[in-house]
């Protein structure tokens, strides 16, 4: 049960960690002297492969607890199926929207 639970915090923190990846290189890619438009796209088209890769990854991990049929899977298939939910939405607006806001901040 621990190592279940060690799976999910860790998908939860990854989720937070793409974004601070994404704006951590857009800052760096500012401070080279790029336009904030093309620091904006050219980060995000470069952090996209890392991004998608640790989200993919946890999501795999994730993928047991989903299909189990054992003890206590009745708890363990809605827990992972929000777990990976949350990830699929935290990297949308990871690749879509904090872009946007980004730029207009």
């Amino acid at each position: 049960m621990r190592a279940r639970a060690s799976r999910i915090q860790a998908s939860k923190v990854s989720g937070a960690f793409n974004g601070v990846v994404l704006v951590s290189y857009i800052n760096s890619l500012r401070q080279a002297g790029r336009s904030l438009t093309d620091a904006v796209y050219e980060g995000t088209l470069l952090r996209l492969r890392p991004v998608l890769m640790t989200a993919l990854v946890a999501i795999l991990g994730l993928m047991p607890l989903l299909f189990s049929n054992g003890a206590g899977s009745e708890v363990q298939r809605p827990l992972a199926a929000v777990v990976v939910g949350g990830l699929l939405t935290s990297t949308a607006l990871t690749l879509l929207l904090l872009p946007t806001l980004y730029g207009w901040f």
